[in-house]
C-alpha cells in the first residue's frame, strides 16, 4: 500500500538502503555514519531509520570540496 505523503504535508522519507542507493555507498557505509555521527541527521521509527529528503540535501551540500587556499576553483561543463 502506497500512501502519498504530500498530501499530508510530509515530505518522502528515505530508508538507509534508499540514502545507501541514492549516494552510491555500501549501506555499512551509512551505519559508520551514523557510529561516528558524521552522515545525515536520522529519524528512528522503533527499529526503523529514515531520512527526511531535506535533511539528505543539507548534508550533501554540506560536503562539497572547497578549493585550496590560494587556488582557482576548476568548473567543468558538467557543473
Amino acid at each position: 500500500m502506497s500512501i502519498d505523503t504530500t498530501s499530508w504535508g510530509l515530505e518522502p522519507l528515505l530508508s538507509i538502503n534508499d540514502l545507501a542507493s541514492y549516494l552510491g555507498v555500501p549501506v555499512a557505509t551509512i551505519y559508520d555514519w551514523r557510529t561516528n555521527g558524521t552522515g545525515p541527521v536520522g529519524h528512528r521509527f522503533g527499529k526503523h531509520v529514515k531520512f527526511m529528503v531535506s535533511d539528505v540535501r543539507a548534508w550533501v551540500e554540506s560536503q562539497r570540496d572547497q578549493p585550496a587556499r590560494g587556488q582557482a576553483r576548476v568548473v567543468t561543463d558538467d557543473e
